[in-house]
């Protein structure tokens, strides 16, 4: 089992930045793929983005290639999603996830284990 919690979600303005970061406990974080994903009002849960255990392979929705970029820190447990050149198209609850599966398969669309509660990322046009 592992617990996962975001921070860093917020009110951002069209262009701006946010850092969102994603803390687990329980099993330690280098023992499983990571991601993010997000949810936006009256839309499904759409992938964004993936990282392996090692962090030597990532992946992209194609809307946020360029922009965002996924990484981890294996010693602190934690793992992050730099997003910058926000668009109000952006806007959605962020949340982390966790599993066993690859990253390939992530992006795929095969479900994690373990999810977060999610952080709400606002961008004003």
């Amino acid at each position: 089992q592992v617990q996962l919690v975001e921070s860093g979600g917020g009110l951002v303005k069209a262009g701006g930045s946010l850092r969102l970061s994603c803390a687990a406990s329980g099993r330690t974080l280098r023992q499983s793929t990571m991601g993010w994903f997000r949810q936006a009002p009256g839309k499904e849960r759409e992938f964004v983005a993936s990282i392996s255990r090692s962090g030597d392979f990532t992946y992209y929705v194609d809307s946020v290639t360029g922009r965002f970029t996924i990484s981890r820190d294996n010693a602190k447990d934690t793992v992050y999603l730099q997003m910058n050149t926000l668009k109000p198209e952006d806007t959605a609850v962020y949340y982390c996830a966790a599993g066993g599966i690859s990253a390939l398969q992530l992006r795929r669309g095969i479900e994690p284990e373990f999810w977060g509660q999610g952080t709400q990322v606002t961008v004003s046009s």
